[in-house]
């Protein structure tokens, strides 16, 4: 082949080379154009096969022309694949990009459990009627969960404070005897022996017992305990103040009664249920008879308040024990108390959780 022959189709090469690589409009086309560029069987690879029919000088003469060309065409075909790939990848953050002014999703709002609503109606009730709020471990001692309350030692909530035959949390305290506790009363106790009188307390917290769970009991649950200590305190105060906590948690439209129960602690004792939201009084499964047992109350036993440091003689008063559950199920008509306790999202919502 003629040398001359041989520089023009090099330099159309050049050209044909340069407008392909930049007509390449992705990365599969440029591989193509690499291929028909710079391949074997490319127009520039046949003329560097004809260099060896030439003489030596026509020879180094051509081949320095076309590894110029060659070099100048793959500096092009690097240039365009480095040009490509940004493009790709602008165009794969964009297809991914997240627009910051679009509002976002709201997650689901959470609300205070019923327990804790129904707690703070029922201390709040009573912080209005001028009482103080206690507090008291839930772990007790020997003396402040029984013995201070006047529970005998033959009794079998006492009998002995292990948990094989109590079946509560209990655990060796220095070196004493102590178990959770199954009277939220402990806590007032605690109170009588650091103050005098007048007192006006309620204390809330959690107790335990040995219960089979079902529609109205749990092993594991909280109470709202009630004290008041004073020169004259009568079982009338008692009964007022029973009316108006319960007129303040569930309306006039509900009743209330006495029924005489024994409570170590107090004498005399009585327990007090109010009629089923259920049935309004008739009896159902979830109530039984009509009336749902809502607390213990009565006189606070002389033999407490003596063990508590107090003159019997001077002093007397009043002391109730208030299930937190049993009120929330009132309020909020809870056909099963286990609901409480279960974690049911279902359940939940109806409270303002999700």
């Amino acid at each position: 082949m003629d040398p001359s022959e041989l520089l023009r189709t090099l330099e159309t090469e050049r050209a044909h080379g340069r407008d392909l690589f930049a007509s390449a409009a992705s990365l599969e086309e440029l591989d193509a154009a690499n291929t028909a560029v710079l391949g074997r069987k490319s127009r520039l690879g046949e003329v560097q096969r004809a260099l060896g029919t030439l003489e030596e000088a026509q020879r180094r003469e051509l081949g320095k022309a076309v590894n110029e060309v060659r070099a100048e065409l793959a500096a092009a075909l690097e240039a365009r694949r480095n040009a490509l790939t940004v493009d790709a990848e602008s165009a794969l953050l964009a297809a991914d990009a997240i627009d910051m002014t679009l509002p976002g999703r709201r997650g689901p709002e959470g609300s205070v459990h019923p327990l804790t609503l129904v707690e703070d109606e029922i201390v709040g009730l009573f912080l209005r009627l001028g009482y103080r709020v206690a507090e008291g471990p839930e772990i007790e001692d020997d003396w402040h969960n029984f013995q201070a309350l006047n529970i005998p030692e033959d009794l079998a909530a006492a009998m002995p404070i292990t948990a094989a035959a109590q079946q509560v949390c209990a655990v060796e305290f220095a070196r004493q005897s102590a178990a959770g506790r199954d009277e939220d009363f402990s806590s007032v106790v605690r109170t009588m022996e650091q103050m005098e009188p007048p007192i006006f307390i309620v204390a809330p917290g959690r107790v335990y017992r040995r219960e089979t769970p079902d529609a109205t009991h749990l092993a594991v649950f909280h109470q709202v305990e009630a004290l008041v200590v004073d020169e004259g305190i009568t079982f009338a105060d008692l009964k007022g103040t029973l009316e108006a906590m319960a007129q303040g948690l569930f309306g006039e439209d509900r009743k209330i009664r006495f029924t005489p129960s024994y409570f170590p602690f107090v004498e005399p004792g009585a327990q007090i249920g109010v009629t089923c939201f259920r049935c309004g009084g008739v009896g159902c499964p979830t109530c039984g008879n009509g009336w749902i047992e809502l607390l213990g109350a009565g006189m606070v036993h002389p033999k407490v308040l003596e063990n508590c440091g107090y003159d019997s003689e001077r002093y007397t008063g009043f002391a109730f024990g208030l299930g937190i559950e049993r009120v929330a199920i009132l309020k909020y008509e809870i056909p099963d108390m286990r609901l409480l306790i279960e974690g049911d999202v279902r359940f939940l919502e109806r409270f303002g959780a999700a």
